[in-house]
């Protein structure tokens, strides 16, 4: 069999998961046969397969063989998943529910991270947090610049624990950062001094000041979404697509 080509299957795992999560194929819609989706996608047989194992890891479908692929509800869906994320925007940007709920994770995890890290950081740790707290104060007027030391520092944090469980969610915890730094960028400069505080703490092994400090830095960012000033919710008027229906 001939393998299937990485180019073709991310092509129809994006159109048929953005699809799905925006609701234009409903959870409990059977997709159409292997056949059907090899027309309509021009793809062969390997493609639609593999595009369809790489929809179920994500928890976007389940595959059975003789009862046919079927939409997984949303509960199942992997939401820390960066595709999945980046399928849920709109040109408005996330749900403010889903970007809440995405704080509140962080909220769970990066405060006892921050602590963490201020008993276990080394020498190495602490230069990386300072120089992403560096490289966040240059680029303040930069956005994309500002973005990407802002998930630097954070993930620095996170790999300062040296607690492999922990560091097990850094990808989950960059996608987050990705979904709400897109949001928040716009208050960065204003948030700056809470990263120092926390970087600071660090430095002197407080892990009390570490953690409360951390917490301050999520709720500035939870209180500028919370305004309603940075973000809109998705469009809730969507093609409500008949069992076995694709575009």
């Amino acid at each position: 069999m001939r393998r299937a080509k990485p180019g073709k299957i991310g092509t129809m795992v994006s159109a048929l998961g953005a699809a799905i999560v925006r609701g234009e194929i409903m959870p409990g819609s059977v997709l159409p046969p292997e056949h059907e989706l090899e027309t309509r996608y021009g793809a062969s047989r390997s493609v639609v397969r593999e595009a369809m194992k790489t929809l179920a890891a994500k928890g976007l479908v389940s595959v059975r063989p003789r009862h046919g692929t079927h939409v997984r509800p949303v509960h199942d869906w992997t939401l820390l998943d960066r595709d999945v994320l980046s399928w849920m925007r709109t040109g408005d940007g996330l749900d403010r529910d889903l970007l809440i709920a995405l704080e509140e994770a962080r909220a769970i995890i990066e405060p006892a991270a921050a602590a963490l890290a201020a008993h276990r950081a080394t020498a190495e740790d602490h230069a990386r947090i300072a120089a992403a707290l560096m490289a966040m104060e240059a680029g303040q007027k930069d956005p994309q610049a500002a973005i990407a030391a802002d998930k630097q520092f954070h993930l620095a944090i996170l790999d300062a624990t040296h607690n492999p469980v922990l560091r097990s969610f850094r990808g989950a915890i960059d996608a987050i950062l990705s979904a709400v730094f897109d949001i928040a960028v716009g208050v960065f400069a204003g948030n700056l001094p809470n990263h120092a505080a926390v970087a600071r703490a660090i430095a002197a092994r407080d892990a009390a000041s570490a953690r409360q400090a951390m917490e301050q830095v999520l709720g500035y960012t939870q209180g500028h979404l919370l305004s309603g000033t940075s973000t809109s919710v998705l469009k809730t008027e969507k093609k409500i697509a008949k069992p076995g229906e694709t575009p």
